[in-house]
């Protein structure tokens, strides 16, 4: 299976069209956008369209920079699958998600983070691979930088659930850097986005 995973577009339509082009040469089997997709009035135009237009199925999850209704819009127009305390199974893999931030306008606590992390991980059964989406990466990780805590919430569901993987954003900075936290890795798949192969 074949995903390619990226965050933070912030409205960018261009950079939507680029990487959903992008996205359909390598025939990925699955687009996951770990959120901040508005641009800065609050519109999400042209940002999940571009990917279905190519037939791609598309996840996501809200950043720190739009809440559940541009989510609802998403699912609704474009059959996007709301990954925020939901999971979904492709194959053999399964993705858990929870959206929001620890900073900014769309903020979930961290005990908020976790308990809706460890409820949709103790939802998949019977997978091989399990993804963990969110927007926020996690607290004493490298993908900081110093800069910006990470999330406890985020980072205790990694040293409780292992996933295989864990996806996020958030820190422009730290645009495709990664790292392991025990068995898992942990990636910052940034804007340019990363192809990932399970």
């Amino acid at each position: 299976m074949k995903i390619f995973a990226l965050s933070d577009l912030h409205g960018d339509k261009h950079l939507a069209k680029e990487m959903a082009e992008k996205a359909a040469e390598n025939k990925v089997d699955l687009v996951l956008l770990a959120g901040d997709l508005v641009d800065h009035e609050g519109s999400v135009e042209g940002i999940v369209g571009p990917f279905k237009a190519k037939g791609l199925e598309v996840g996501i999850i809200p950043g720190n920079h739009e809440g559940m209704a541009e989510i609802g819009f998403l699912v609704d127009k474009y059959g996007a699958k709301n990954l925020h305390g939901y999971i979904f199974k492709k194959g053999d893999v399964g993705i858990f998600g929870c959206g929001y931030g620890n900073i900014g306008l769309h903020q979930l606590d961290e005990q908020n983070v976790f308990n809706t992390l460890k409820k949709t991980h103790q939802a998949l059964k019977d997978v091989k691979k399990k993804i963990m989406l969110t927007h926020t990466h996690p607290e004493n990780s490298i993908l900081s930088l110093g800069l910006f805590p990470g999330s406890a919430g985020v980072r205790k569901a990694i040293d409780e659930f292992q996933p295989d993987l864990h996806l996020c954003g958030h820190m422009h900075e730290s645009d495709g850097i990664e790292e392991m936290i025990g068995k898992t890795r942990v990636i910052n798949v940034g804007r340019k986005g990363k192809i990932i192969e399970l």
